[in-house]
């Protein structure tokens, strides 16, 4: 299987219904990922996480973020400069809390990851504040 397949396969549509996913997942990661709740600031388990390796979406595994891209922003939440793929993430507005935000959610189910700011270190300039209760991680 060729690279490309890999990639495509792994954007494949997930789709699942609530009790399908409650069953999967613990009921903080069913909050945040499919009801679009937020854990507390310094909560989660990797807002200081250091490890090498990539971070996947909890519900479905689809490869998200590389630890090379995490940095440390101070807001108590995981955040990266960059995706691994961009079509790996999508995003849209998000009007909840009397606010206007870039929600970001996972390409291949749509659970909620967290949002994206235009405050995160070059290159990019780019911070994607994500809930660890989004992510599982897999080490290098």
């Amino acid at each position: 299987m060729s690279e490309n397949d890999v990639k495509k396969a792994e954007r494949a549509k997930v789709v699942k219904t609530d009790d399908e996913w409650r069953k999967q997942l613990s009921d903080t990661e069913f909050q945040v990922a499919r009801k679009h709740a937020t854990e507390p600031a310094f909560s989660g388990a990797y807002w200081n996480h250091h490890e090498r390796g990539i971070y996947r979406c909890v519900c479905c595994g689809a490869p998200l973020f590389a630890a090379a891209a995490k940095f440390d922003s101070g807001t108590g939440w995981p955040s990266y400069s960059a995706p691994i793929e961009p079509a790996n993430v999508a995003t849209q507005k998000d009007f909840s809390h009397l606010m206007v935000r870039t929600e970001v959610h996972c390409s291949a189910c749509n659970a909620h990851l967290g949002h994206l700011f235009d405050d995160g270190p070059a290159p990019t300039g780019l911070r994607y504040c994500i809930n660890s209760a989004s992510l599982k991680f897999e080490k290098a």
